[in-house]
């Protein structure tokens, strides 16, 4: 990892311009600390992995961010785990978890703030704030990036990296570089012209903010501008009509100045949403759901009033007194679930024990404020349309249900990939990304043939498959079945058991398809499945699945 001695090294390359340079920018001159490979570092820090092994973290689709051990056996962001755990067979792989990456972000922000004041998280592994005032106080950027390395060291035992430079984009290319930018306009032009356009999705704090840079930077290297001074060199007016809002933003950063032009007059009035916790809250978990409520009211009242924030102010009160807050920067117009997302990663940081200084007293107050509010200006409608009232009435109607019943009592299915209907419908809790785990256009071979039941029980029905002598249908090693099923018998639910998917009773079997063996994960103990399609009488056509000797019912067509 870069030091800060190869930080102030790069500084006395070249001279420092004069004031009258340094004025001529639109941006303000910021600072970043970045720590790298900062999911790696957290997984670390929480002990679930060994430093030494190599180690890359994953969201179920492909690897997110690979450990530099990992990364020298040739493992890539991007690359698939099997191909991952191909080229490093003692990799060690992680799930991703963005809640694991604040709470043990907390420690190092809090060691920062023992250097400067006012802070922002960008994001979990990434610190920004304003350079001015923490430069005049230590002497000199370099003295500031040698004290900001050293501090976050001593207390926490991370490395870091520390960029200066005018504007965000250019500051956080500034610390993945390890390097400080001189002031002014031609400087920071000099030193973003040169990079690629995907470097924009290095400024993007939001999920959404990261998809509409991914697809911008798209578009830009299908119309041949693949670098940051080729998209500068557009004019301003072409940019907006041909990119939108979120392409004026781009541009402005790759010409070196802040996403948001600056404005002459009042600047907008806060927004805060702010609740009681009674009773006072102990636990992360509890807090959260008082959290949800309070961001869906906030980013309600942002939607509202027209306007958007570029800092989301998070601050607790204690029951003995005491204040917690801290401050996110947030990128273009915060949904409620992200702004849901940096309030709970926040409280999980200050409640979960591990920065060493958890609050002295369970939290009772919780307040939200929205900071640097500006007009959201035009913003155009999906493609469907607006949200109508009655999805809005239900999405609320579903976060107070699921504050009553805790964060799984309300779950929302997402599909991905699976070789059976069960494995494809994933459960996850209202407000959770509903992002997929395996690919859904992956080929799987194996796959239950379609088209798949448009049913399928949140419990797998048990039934008996009798063949024309009343005993059961029996399917050996090779997937041929003991005899031609002829009946179905579905018995009655036990005392306090819900109705099953299917009528209890005894159904004849006119037609049935099958077997199809699946065996997934034989390696790890995997227990072999055989599917069987029967249509029957008196009741829907079924699909049935047999595991260890045991007939369930597996899905219901229409």
């Amino acid at each position: 990892m870069p030091t800060a001695a190869r930080t102030g090294a790069a500084t006395t390359t070249a001279a420092r311009p004069t004031a009258s340079a340094s004025t001529a920018t639109t941006a303000a001159r910021r600072v970043v600390l970045w720590v790298p490979d900062w999911p790696v570092a957290a997984a670390v820090a929480e002990g679930l992995v060994d430093p030494q092994v190599p180690v890359a973290v994953h969201d179920g689709r492909g690897v997110l961010v690979a450990s530099a051990s990992a990364r020298r056996a040739g493992v890539r962001a991007g690359m698939r785990r099997r191909s991952a755990q191909q080229l490093c067979p003692g990799l060690e792989l992680l799930p991703a978890d963005p809640v694991r990456d604040a709470r043990a972000f907390e420690p190092l922000v809090q060691a920062v703030e023992t250097v400067v004041a006012d802070v922002e998280v960008a994001r979990p592994g990434m610190v920004v704030f304003l350079a001015r005032g923490p430069v005049r106080h230590v002497g000199s950027e370099d003295a500031l990036a040698e004290l900001l390395v050293g501090t976050v060291a001593a207390e926490t035992g991370a490395e870091c990296q520390v960029g200066i430079g005018d504007g965000l984009l250019a500051a956080t290319l500034a610390a993945r570089a390890g390097v400080l930018v001189p002031a002014g306009r031609e400087t920071t032009a000099a030193f973003l012209s040169g990079q690629d356009v995907a470097v924009l999705a290095h400024a993007a704090g939001t999920r959404q903010a990261v998809a509409e840079t991914d697809e911008l930077v798209d578009l830009l290297r299908r119309l041949g501008l693949r670098t940051l001074g080729a998209f500068a060199s557009l004019g301003t007016g072409d940019v907006a009509a041909r990119f939108g809002t979120r392409g004026l933003a781009a541009h402005r950063l790759a010409r070196g100045e802040d996403a948001r032009p600056p404005v002459s007059r009042r600047v907008e009035d806060d927004v805060v949403a702010a609740t009681e916790l009674d009773p006072p809250a102990a636990r992360s978990d509890v807090a959260a759901f008082a959290a949800r409520s309070l961001a869906e009211q906030l980013a309600e009242r942002l939607l509202r009033r027209g306007v958007v924030c570029a800092r989301l102010e998070v601050r607790a009160r204690t029951e003995d007194g005491a204040e917690l807050v801290r401050t996110w920067s947030i990128d273009g117009s915060p949904t409620a679930a992200e702004l849901t997302d940096r309030v709970r990663w926040q409280l999980e940081g200050w409640l979960a024990g591990r920065s060493g200084r958890p609050p002295s007293a369970p939290l009772t107050h919780l307040d939200l404020t929205a900071q640097e509010v500006s007009p959201a200006g035009a913003v155009q409608d999906g493609l469907w349309g607006r949200s109508s009232r009655g999805q809005l009435q239900a999405a609320r109607a579903a976060l107070r249900v699921q504050g009553l019943l805790g964060a799984e009592g309300v779950l929302v299915p997402v599909l991905q990939g699976g070789r059976d209907p069960r494995s494809a419908a994933r459960l996850v809790a209202w407000g959770d990304d509903p992002a997929p785990l395996r690919r859904t256009d992956a080929p799987w071979p194996g796959q239950v043939p379609e088209p798949w039941p448009a049913t399928v029980p949140g419990e797998p029905v048990e039934v008996r498959l009798l063949d024309d002598t009343g005993a059961e249908v029996v399917v050996d090693e090779r997937g041929s079945v003991s005899g031609p099923p002829v009946r179905v018998v579905v018995p009655p639910p036990a005392a306090g058991r819900p109705t099953p998917a299917v009528e209890p009773g005894r159904y004849q079997v006119r037609a049935w398809a099958g077997p199809w063996p699946v065996r997934e994960r034989w390696w790890s103990g995997g227990r072999p499945r055989v599917y069987l399609q029967v249509v029957t009488d008196d009741s829907p056509a079924l699909l049935l699945a047999v595991e260890e000797g045991r007939w369930r019912v597996e899905g219901v067509y229409d």
